[in-house]
């Protein structure tokens, strides 16, 4: 239909003089829109298993370029109190550095770059912004600025980028790449003189940041000192240290995936049942509760008590794999439980999930991954995502 020509139509039917078709057209239209807002949202549920001892097994690349992660929760079964070796590294998660009304163009700084973005790897992003609405941005450790803009923002940056994925017909969000480690090479380029003065004087951006660094050896630039001219505070993420008694568990095997009749129960089994248990939901089904209706997936098993950690903050990469590896190491001596996890939520609101994969928020903004380890260094891996997010890499 040419352009203008439905309006006309429109107009002609309200004043009596349209197809009487119109009307009808409009109300299926309506219903049409209506089963959309009715549909569940897709999800995409990842599972995969491996071994810890494979040359070619992904899970250290996996939490390494999982950047910006809200909450690490592990679990432990037929366990009371954990290792100190094990405590000790929950305990040193931290810090993290939240920085109110930053102006954008503190990022791209030389100096900036120099400190701590070539010596480390640096983290930020945006809080008190929502990514379906908000301008957001990310700092990721290999350099690159990710913005995501809305269309009025982008267009008076005047920079290069293109459009959201997620945008739908009507395009309202572009994403911007700035390669902080590529201009640095060449600080009197046109390119970065125009990145520059777009950040400082045609569209000047502030916002509240969380910031994290992580670097070897002694450095006497720090992030209090670096932004002591701004609204900077210093964060140790939240520990929650609990242990759930008389807890049942499913059976798992480790060579069965998708679980075994009667015998062992799947890897998607396995995480719904673990989002109950963080959630502290009761699980066994009675009656008189009207909260929840969930109980263990079976066959399953009781065990006496499970020790559960949920960490909360801005948590990096780098912590997390050595999380991960000493709960490896939790097998070396011989133990009761069979199995432990380790789950992680990424921020919702993050432009990115994996790697530079662009995420949004759609009805959850879930991106997440859980490790199940199995006492034979074999391990199952989960990767989650909702519905505005490519496939879990």
């Amino acid at each position: 239909m040419p352009a203008g020509r439905g309006e006309e139509e429109g107009r002609g039917e309200e004043e009596g003089r349209g197809s009487p078709s119109s009307p009808r057209v409009r109300a299926r239209e309506s219903m049409a829109t209506l089963r959309r807002l009715r549909e569940v949202p897709r999800h995409l549920l990842v599972c995969e298993k491996s071994n810890f001892s494979h040359d070619k097994s992904r899970h250290r690349h996996l939490v390494e370029t999982h950047y910006h992660n809200y909450r690490v929760s592990f679990l432990i079964p037929e366990c009371g109190i954990l290792s100190k070796e094990l405590k000790n590294l929950v305990m040193e998660t931290g810090p993290y550095y939240s920085v109110k009304n930053l102006p954008l163009h503190e990022l791209i700084t030389h100096e900036f770059i120099n400190t701590f973005v070539k010596k480390g790897s640096c983290y930020a992003l945006t809080y008190n912004t929502n990514i379906d609405e908000d301008n957001t941005v990310a700092l990721l450790p290999n350099g690159k600025l990710i913005l995501s803009l809305d269309k009025d923002t982008y267009e008076e940056t005047g920079l290069q980028g293109r459009p959201s994925q997620y945008s739908g017909r009507k395009i309202m969000k572009f994403i911007v790449s700035v390669d902080l480690m590529d201009l640095s090479f060449n600080l009197n380029s046109k390119k970065y003189e125009r990145i520059c003065w777009s950040f400082k004087e045609k569209k000047p951006l502030k916002f509240d940041f969380l910031l994290a660094w992580h670097h070897t050896g002694a450095e006497e630039s720090t992030m209090m000192s670096y932004f002591s001219n701004y609204q900077i505070q210093e964060h140790q993420p939240k520990i929650a240290l609990s242990t759930v008694p008389e807890l049942q568990c499913p059976v798992l095997r480790s060579s069965a995936l998708g679980g075994e009749p009667e015998a062992a129960c799947s890897a998607p089994e396995l995480l719904d049942w673990l989002g109950a248990v963080f959630s502290h939901a009761e699980l066994n089904n009675e009656p008189h509760n009207f909260i929840s209706a969930y109980c263990c997936p079976q066959p399953s098993t009781v065990v006496a008590k499970a020790y559960l950690c949920t960490i909360t903050g801005f948590i990096l990469p780098e912590k997390i794999c050595l999380l991960l590896e000493q709960l490896c190491r939790y097998f070396d001596e011989p133990k009761l439980a069979p199995w432990v996890t380790l789950s992680v939520q990424g921020f919702a609101d993050s432009p990115v999930s994996w790697r530079e994969n662009e995420h949004g928020f759609r009805k959850g903004g879930e991106h997440l991954y859980n490790f199940v380890i199995f006492n034979n260094q074999d391990y199952w891996l989960q990767m989650a995502v909702g519905a505005n997010d490519d496939c879990p890499p």
